[in-house]
Parts: structure tokens; sequence; C-alpha cells
């Protein structure tokens, strides 16, 4: 109870930060208010960045400290209007941003990976898929609600460990879920929980909201890849994907979360380098506290036997390459090409780094099994003696 009352307070503080920040709350003319929103909330520098929203190479860090933190409420916000779902939807502007304050608070700041940052960084990622021809061309704003949403919330809570963690340590959310796609069904409930809580949506009619956004955020759960990943293969294989069916949509636009939730390594080296690092810090966090309490330790999560460019080679080899190919498949476009490109580039930029790093190893190995030569020079004194 105690932490819901302090859960409470903190996202009152929060959301009073902005009522302050905005002149939009101070009675200025509703003729274009999104306008006086954006101008206090952005800095110049902001602001021309989400000019260019829909590229490759936004870099989401840059952008974080530019909104002093607040990333993944402006970014979120930003693409809500460009799309025109507020008008739209006629959602009520102080609830929409009450509710991405919260969405934002409740990522836990302190996890060097799950965080509100990555969870901005997904929802721009996946703004750039829904702009690829095939998808612009047949999504309905609804879809389009559901896509950003789910992208803003799809790890919502995230504790910062895996779902086998979970399991081993009898958490109460793996005997909540049945030990199934634990994390993902929190994510989800959490993401419902919010909407209620906020009552952004309840002026609409229900229908299967609540479904079709946890249908999109389960399809995240990296266990079930193969799966997916079997059926959309199948699709392109028999060429029967039609995105004027609502079932064949809903499907591609699991499929394009999927792709956004895990497309770092096909991000710019500078980028991608940065999200490795902080997902090898929270995989060896989680190995540490596994250690300290006698657990067995997952070996991805173990710094004594494991590198980032170790699990990073095998996460694209085995994880992100074989997705990336089908999605390429499906979508042909400029975008996809340079996604491959990034990904061939900096999965061999691993690989030399490795390669490097086991060269100096083995040297230094070498230099230590290597007696030292002695000098032909120096006087060797008889046993027994003292030098002077």
């Amino acid at each position: 109870v105690n932490g819901s009352v302090l859960m409470n307070v903190r996202r009152l503080l929060s959301f009073q930060r902005y009522l302050h920040s905005s002149r939009f709350f101070h009675g200025i003319p509703a003729s274009n208010p999104l306008g006086y929103i954006l101008d206090d909330d952005f800095t110049g520098q902001a602001k021309l960045m989400l000019q260019k929203v829909g590229n490759w190479n936004f870099d989401i860090f840059l952008f974080d400290r530019l909104t002093n933190g607040n990333s993944l409420v402006n970014l979120t916000f930003h693409l809500f209007n460009t799309y025109g779902l507020i008008e739209l939807f006629q959602l009520d502007m102080v609830k929409l941003r009450r509710f991405l304050v919260m969405i934002q608070e409740d990522y836990r700041c302190q996890n060097p990976y799950h965080n509100a940052v990555h969870a901005a960084d997904v929802t721009q990622a996946m703004y750039c898929y829904l702009q690829e021809p095939k998808l612009a061309e047949t999504l309905t704003s609804c879809d389009l609600l559901l896509g950003l949403l789910a992208a803003a919330t799809h790890d919502l809570d995230h504790p910062g460990v895996n779902q086998p963690f979970l399991i081993k340590t009898d958490h109460y959310l793996a005997a909540l879920y049945k030990n199934s796609s634990v994390l993902e069904n929190h994510h989800w409930k959490s993401a419902v929980g919010l909407l209620r809580e906020s009552d952004l949506l309840s002026h609409l009619p229900t229908e299967d909201r609540s479904e079709r956004l946890g249908s999109l955020i389960l399809a995240t759960d990296i266990s079930r890849q193969n799966d997916y990943l079997s059926e959309f293969r199948t699709h392109l294989d028999k060429g029967e994907l039609c995105l004027t069916n609502g079932g064949h949509r809903h499907f591609i636009l699991q499929m394009a979360l999927k792709c956004a939730d895990i497309c770092n390594p096909c991000r710019p080296w500078k980028l991608s380098k940065q999200w490795s690092e902080k997902v090898t810090e929270e995989f060896f966090h989680q190995g540490d506290i596994e250690r300290k309490h006698n657990l067995e330790v997952t070996p991805l999560c173990d710094r004594q036997s494991n590198s980032v460019a170790n699990i990073q080679i095998g996460f694209m080899a085995y994880v992100v390459e074989p997705l990336f190919v089908e999605w390429s498949r499906f979508s042909d476009t400029r975008l996809s090409m340079t996604m491959m490109s990034h990904l061939s580039l900096n999965k061999q930029g691993w690989k030399e780094g490795k390669d490097k790093q086991e060269a100096s190893s083995s040297r230094v190995s070498e230099e230590q099994r290597t007696p030292a030569t002695k000098d032909s020079n120096s006087k060797v004194l008889p046993q027994g003696s003292k030098g002077s």
C-alpha cells in the first residue's frame, strides 16, 4: 500500500511539473493549443530533431538529453499529433499528457536497458515501419493508435531480469501468469491499468481494444520468436498476405513491433554499440544477483565467461538476422536495405573487436608463460655471495 501511495505521489509531482511548464494549462487561446505545448516543452534543438523523427539514424540518447529525460512523453505525444490521432479520436490533451507521464514514470530508470529510453527508441522505430509504403497505404487510424500504444508500453515496469529468473526465484508474477510470457503479460496488464486510470479512451467503444493491445505486446516474447517467424515465412512463401484483411494487418503490426523491439543491431554503429553495452550490463547485473544468492548463473548473464561481443554476435546471427531477412522480403525498401547493411557492418565490428581482444589475451598469456631471458652482459653472483 505504501509503495502504491508513493507511486501516486511521484506521478502527481511529475504531472504538476508539466502543468507548470506549459502555457496551454494557463488559459491560452484554443485555436492551436498543440503549438503552445510544443513551444514550451521542447528546446529548439529537440524540435529540430522531431522534424526528422522518421530518420533511421535518429539519436534517441541525444533527444532524451535535450528533453531532460522526457523522450518517451515528448516523442509519443508528437507522433499522436503527427498522425492526427488527438483530433480524430477526440483525445483530451490533459489526459493524454498525464497518461504518457504515467507510462514514462512506470519504467524503471535504474535498469540500464529496459527503461523509458528503450521504449522511446522502440516507438521511434515503430513509426519508421508504420511509414513504410505497404503499411502506410493500408493501416487504419485504429491500427496506428494501437501500434504506437503497444510500442510505448511494450516493456512497462520491466524488473530488469528475465522470465527464467522470476520462475526460479518463485516471483509472484511467475505464479500469477503461470510461467507463461510472464513479463509480456505484466507489461500488457500494466498498460491496461494505466489506460483505465488515465481515463484516456473511456469515451471510445471498447470493442476488443485491450485484447488487440495485449496481442501486440505478447508478440515481443522472445521465447516465441520461432513461432512468429515460421508463420511469417509461410505467409511470404505462399504470397498470401493481404493487408486489406484486418487479421493480416494485425499480424504485420505484431511483426513490426517485434522488429522494433530488437532493431538495435540494425542501427548505425554509434547507437547500436551503446545499446549493446547497456543490455549486457543489465544481463551481467542479473548474473551477479544469481551468484550472490547461490543460484545457477544464467550463461548469458555470466560476466566471468561472457562478453559484449560474444553475446551480440550470437544474438545477431540467431535472433536478429533471421527476423530481418523475412521483414526485408515483406518490405523490400531502402530502409530495409539500410538496416541489413548496418547489421552486417555491426556484426563485423563485433567480430573484429573479439578477434583483437582474443589476440591481445593470447599475447599476455604467452608472455606470462615465457620466462624472462637473462641479460647476457649481467654478472651472475655465485651462490652465497652478497651484492654490494
